[in-house]
């Protein structure tokens, strides 16, 4: 997928940091360790990105110094959404950059067979119409599991909703983007494809995996 090919509403963070932190994170021989504590990092700045717009309004407070008018943000605080279980891992990250924010769960997991998403457990605040949503999970591969995701939050009244991946295969993206065109999709990477069992190549490996050496 060259940069032409790109569709409108995916942003690539091709931040010098991102992309050296990723590389690590890449290596086969991270151990679980490292690979939990470079995610964390990576997320904080994919947190610092995905909340770039997030709209502001003006408060009146008074410094040691004098009174002034000063920015903070507006509405409800934000909610974000983790897709179980390697989603953990960007969510933690993001709760030390806005600690305030409310968190949603969405348990998934992927026949092995169909490569569909099957459900099994989901949680999110009951007004989550009201809030600005930010789903994470670190890999986009088929895209099944996450425009499943999106689409759930959707019946469960979503509007602002916002996708943050670790890293992305096309196939993923045109699934995605395609299916939920509303949706910004924010992204470390994108890269080359998948293989026959639904991995992204090159890719990382299973990130859920990797983070808990279950493999």
């Amino acid at each position: 997928m060259t940069k032409m090919d790109l569709p409108k509403n995916l942003i690539v963070v091709d931040h010098p940091l991102v992309l050296h932190k990723l590389t690590l994170m890449r290596d086969k021989n991270t151990p679980s360790a490292v690979f939990r504590q470079l995610l964390h990092e990576i997320s904080l700045l994919l947190a610092y990105e995905v909340a770039r717009d997030l709209p502001i309004t003006m408060q009146r407070i008074e410094t040691p110094l004098a009174e002034m008018e000063a920015p903070i943000l507006k509405g409800k605080k934000l909610v974000i959404v983790s897709i179980l279980r390697a989603g953990n891992g960007l969510l933690e990250g993001m709760l030390d950059l806005i600690p305030s924010a409310r968190v949603g769960h969405i348990g998934l997991y992927r026949d092995p067979v169909t490569l569909q998403p099957v459900e099994y457990y989901m949680k999110v605040p009951d007004d989550i119409g009201e809030r600005t949503v930010i789903v994470v999970d670190p890999m986009l591969a088929t895209g099944n599991s996450v425009s499943y995701a999106i689409r759930r939050l959707k019946e469960k009244g979503a509007k602002d909703i916002r996708l943050v991946c670790l890293l992305s295969a096309p196939e993923g993206i045109r699934h995605v983007t395609a299916a939920h065109p509303d949706v910004p999709v924010y992204t470390a990477a994108v890269d080359s494809h998948l293989n026959d069992h639904g991995y992204i190549v090159p890719g990382l490996g299973d990130a859920g995996d990797r983070m808990f050496g279950t493999k």
